[in-house]
């Protein structure tokens, strides 16, 4: 038979690697949402940006902090579902799973980036090339994890058990009213 800590820590593993995973996903998503930064090459080994397209620097930080903050509440949403769970153990699960992902979606996203907009070797003057985007600062890998641990806390607030629902409350009356019976009048003697 399975313990209740085993089965808490089998569901931390579960939510860790399931948010891992996810994450991996978002990286090649943000690969393609993320935008090139496109030059024109001036001379041999030197180029300028064009036009409007040095913000495209930002874009890709931008886009990269709204998916990472987006796998953040989703998952520590779907955690929370796991109500048997709740506690220490999902939330480590969570946040080891959270942190890894985001390292996992930056790594993944700038691969599949580099896929997309491959390196030109020499390009001849005149050409105007496309550079692949990149994740510009390690700050924003602390965004997910911030995220999930928020919305945790929001919901460890707003759950209205002291156990944080992880105790079987099925025989608790609906209403503080439902569990008291009608008064009754005294006998008039």
């Amino acid at each position: 038979m399975i313990s209740l800590r085993q089965t808490r820590l089998r569901t931390a593993l579960l939510i860790a690697a399931t948010t891992v995973g996810v994450s991996g996903l978002f990286g090649v998503l943000w690969a393609f949402l993320a935008p090139a930064e496109h030059l024109l090459v001036v001379s041999e080994g030197r180029g300028v940006a064009l036009t409007g397209e040095s913000v495209h620097q930002f874009d890709a930080v931008a886009i990269f902090f709204w998916l990472a903050l987006i796998v953040g509440v989703l998952s520590a949403v779907a955690a929370w579902l796991a109500r048997l769970s709740r506690g220490p153990y999902a939330l480590g699960g969570l946040i080891i799973g959270s942190a890894l992902g985001t390292a996992l979606m930056a790594a993944v996203g700038v691969v599949v980036a580099k896929l997309r907009f491959p390196a030109v070797d020499n390009p001849p003057v005149g050409d105007i090339i496309a550079l692949a985007p990149g994740i510009g600062t390690l700050l924003v890998l602390i965004v997910q994890p911030f995220a999930a641990c928020i919305v945790t806390l929001v919901l460890a607030v707003l759950s209205p058990y002291d156990d944080l629902g992880v105790g079987d409350h099925s025989d608790e009356p609906e209403s503080e009213d439902a569990g008291q019976s009608e008064p009754t009048a005294p006998a008039l003697q």
